[in-house]
């Protein structure tokens, strides 16, 4: 489902309008991206948890040439998924 597909799913299940659950959508992920940019951990119980966690700087290798290299330190966003979220989706497979 992209973005389109699920403003309209939104907007359907929720009666409102599209431009309503677009921008719901739209608010939502920027508050996470900016909340997670400054390093804060989201926690919404029974969704999920989206938090940040380092990655240390560490050598690799070119798999072509096979030399060495420098990978730099980074920030790696992560969701744990909630157990609300993770019955949903096992009741629906079976």
């Amino acid at each position: 489902m992209n973005k389109q597909e699920f403003v309209k799913h939104i907007a359907e299940q929720h009666k409102c309008t599209q431009v309503e659950a677009e921008k719901a959508i739209d608010i939502f992920t920027s508050s996470v991206i900016d909340a997670m940019a400054e390093g804060k951990e989201i926690s919404l119980v029974g969704f999920g948890s989206f938090s940040v966690s380092k990655v240390e700087a560490r050598e690799g290798r070119n798999p072509r040439t096979g030399d060495a290299l420098k990978i730099a330190a980074y920030n790696q966003p992560k969701f744990k998924v909630g157990q609300k979220l993770k019955d949903a989706v096992n009741k629906k497979s079976r």
